[in-house]
């Protein structure tokens, strides 16, 4: 896609900090740097979101994220990371390229990435019965 931020990446358009690329990945260093190590992991191929991804490169996607996540904990001293994906406005997704985040974390460092809410009062066999395939 020609407007697509990530897709021009991807063609060596825009300049990236690249962590990771095979066939059908790419993943580099999130220049919001909110936080060290913050890595996103996009397929080569454009497609919004999850929702409209085909298995090939959702798998190969994936295998990226946990590839990543894998070096960071076993080979570069983080304890642990957050893998996060929004699908869709309401989701809160901000570039409609599909994109899984990767934050590499440490013990103690004071990052909550979970939002914080009340306890809803919902019928949960009610939401199970509306949600189950």
């Amino acid at each position: 896609m020609d407007d697509c931020i990530f897709c021009k990446i991807i063609k060596g358009e825009i300049p990236s900090y690249k962590i990771y690329e095979d066939e059908k990945t790419y993943a580099f260093l999130d220049i919001a740097c909110d936080a060290t190590g913050h890595t996103l992991v996009i397929p080569k191929k454009h497609c919004t979101n999850v929702l409209d991804c085909d298995e090939e490169y959702l798998a190969a996607t994936m295998a990226t994220v946990q590839r990543i996540a894998k070096h960071y904990v076993e080979d570069c001293g983080y304890d642990g990371v957050n893998i996060i994906n929004a699908s869709g406005k309401a989701a809160q997704q901000s570039v409609f390229h599909l994109h899984f985040h990767i934050i590499p974390r440490k013990n103690g460092d004071g990052m909550d990435l979970f939002p914080l809410k009340d306890k809803l009062d919902i019928d949960m066999a009610e939401v199970q019965k509306r949600l189950a395939l």
